[in-house]
């Protein structure tokens, strides 16, 4: 049994989050949690640089209080970990692509890894779902432009297409983004009364990551714990139901019956065990109590608001394409399975035709999403979680600690020659199929075996070290310049043990060359103006046009940050 934490969004307040696990823990007579887990746009800001390549306006920005944990002034109470989200310092999580300490007790998930924490197995996947940079490769690097500072938090292909080849269970799956159609297997009535906005999106099968939901149907974890879309809900996903996609079917009519332990009921609406109100409760935290609600991601896909709940796509088909009043369109998420040539490519074995690993058990799995850390909000959930292998032991006379996954480890050995960064004008090699990837990683999993594991090298090493700057509070937040890129020492040793090649790693003169010939060319405007990238080497010179049409609709209302 672990006791956990577990935030939504954490949005750079982590001082009340901590604060307000050690109250919950009070009211609830427990002495702490064995692990605190955090759903994304984490904002691990180590300096005013860093908030240059995070996706807020710039009257927005705030340095947080993350600084302090990665200069050494506080250490984290907790163990943590997390993902990352759509509002991240993002070149700071570039440095750690596989995976590393931001801060001392501090750890990034990375863009997708399964890593072990006593007899819980954690996945984990960063991002969120845009079904039109799904198929591309990580090509952001600094300096970015500003599409890079949007683009390089989506979600991609290459990271999903890893996780899909696990064939062992796991017990605790982690994704910002809600898995797509997740609304539908909890108290969707009460949701939409709640946030209407979300209604349309759902109705249309566009609410969500489609990448969290391939990932969520195939390891089936008993758990999982998503962010962003700033409010509470819990549903209850049968995998093996044939309804379980149908909204309309009587159990979704009500809140699942079964809720994760602890709560009072489906929507955490009474107080219970992890349930924790800030009123009153973090008097000595500085916290921002205004909500800022923003359209940070425009969607650019037509969306119909006049399907009715039975009409919802099914996971086979929510790429397909969508009724228009003039005429049938193709939706972007079914464009983005083409390649750039819009040739047909060849059809790689999909989650729905692969039949389930003899590994994976886990039939029901209980998702449960947070707000962010305010007064008066549901932010914050402590359990209890078990392994789903029972017969799974661990000493539990010792402090639980984060140790290396050995099917990972060889999964990530497989697929590493095909990682290509920072290259605009590359392509992710053509996705093989299961059956081509499975004996490699077999041979992978016995290199591992006898190069790691029988060597004592799985543990996960505390080797955090500064890379960037800490911040100067004399300078402020006002600096307007690009960061520098860093090669981070925890990147160099993961790739040295695993014997892969190290792409993020460029000597310096290849990092001036890069700052010299600046950002890459921005995308046309729709509505005006033109991209503002400078010469560079990716794209010739564009122009300086400051266009006007930028658009202020109210959006979805799901990029409230």
């Amino acid at each position: 049994m672990v006791r956990i934490a577990v935030e939504g969004c954490g949005h750079g307040t982590l001082h009340a989050i901590y604060v307000s696990i050690a109250k919950s823990c009070e009211i609830n007579g427990w002495d702490g949690v064995d692990l605190l887990i955090i759903g994304g746009d984490f904002q691990a800001v180590r300096n005013s640089y860093d908030l240059n390549c995070m996706s807020v306006p710039m009257k927005f920005r705030e340095i947080g209080d993350f600084h302090e944990y990665y200069s050494g002034q506080r250490r984290a109470p907790y163990l943590t970990i997390f993902v990352g989200g759509n509002h991240e310092a993002s070149n700071h999580l570039f440095e750690l692509y596989y995976g590393g300490w931001v801060a001392p007790h501090i750890y990034y998930l990375g863009a997708a890894n399964i890593i072990r924490f006593g007899p819980l197995r954690i996945a984990g996947l960063s991002g969120i779902w845009k079904g039109y940079n799904y198929n591309k490769p990580h090509h952001e690097r600094l300096p970015y432009n500003q599409d890079d500072v949007k683009s390089v938090y989506h979600v991609r292909e290459y990271d999903v297409r890893k996780l899909l080849q696990v064939r062992t269970q796991v017990e605790i799956g982690i994704s910002h983004d809600w898995p797509r159609g997740i609304e539908w297997m909890g108290n969707w009535k009460a949701l939409f009364a709640k946030k209407d906005l979300f209604e349309a999106d759902a109705r249309a099968g566009t609410l969500g990551s489609l990448a969290a939901k391939y990932v969520m149907d195939r390891l089936r974890p008993s758990h999982w714990f998503a962010a962003h879309l700033h409010c509470k809900f819990s549903a209850l996903v049968d995998h093996e139901s044939v309804n379980h996609h149908d909204p309309s079917s009587p159990q979704h009519e009500v809140p699942p019956t079964t809720s994760l332990k602890g709560e009072s009921g489906a929507d955490g609406a009474q107080p219970g065990l992890g349930s924790i109100h800030l009123d009153g409760q973090l008097s000595n935290v500085q916290l921002n109590t205004d909500e800022i609600d923003l359209d940070m991601e425009l969607d650019e896909e037509t969306q119909s608001a006049d399907k009715p709940p039975n009409s919802i796509l099914s996971s086979q088909d929510q790429s397909a394409t969508v009724p228009h009043e003039n005429g049938p369109t193709v939706s972007v998420d079914l464009r983005a399975q083409l390649p750039a040539s819009f040739t047909r490519p060849l059809q790689a074995e999909s989650t729905a035709t692969v039949s389930l690993p003899e590994g994976i058990t886990n039939t029901t799995t209980r998702f449960l999403a947070l707000d962010k850390c305010l007064p008066h909000r549901k932010f914050l959930q402590i359990l209890e979680i078990d392994p789903v292998d029972v017969t799974t032991t661990t000493d539990s006379s010792e402090a639980y600690t984060l140790t290396y996954d050995k099917e990972w480890l060889a999964i990530t050995r497989v697929f590493a020659a095909d990682l290509v960064v920072g290259d605009a004008s590359s392509s992710v090699p053509q996705n093989k199929g299961e059956a081509y990837y499975r004996p490699l990683i077999e041979t992978e999993e016995v290199w591992v075996e006898e190069n790691l594991m029988q060597h004592g090298r799985m543990n996960i090493p505390n080797n955090f070290e500064l890379t960037a700057p800490t911040y100067d509070v004399n300078v402020g937040i006002g600096i307007r310049e690009q960061p520098k890129e860093y090669t981070n020492p925890q990147t160099v040793q993961f790739c040295d043990m695993l014997g892969i090649p190290n792409p993020f790693h460029l000597s310096d003169e290849e990092r001036e060359a890069r700052m010299l010939a600046g950002p890459g060319a921005e995308a046309p405007r729709m509505g005006g103006g033109r991209g503002g990238g400078r010469g560079n080497r990716w794209g010739g010179r564009s122009g300086r046009g400051r266009g006007r049409g930028r658009g202020r609709g109210r959006g979805r209302g799901r990029g409230a940050w």
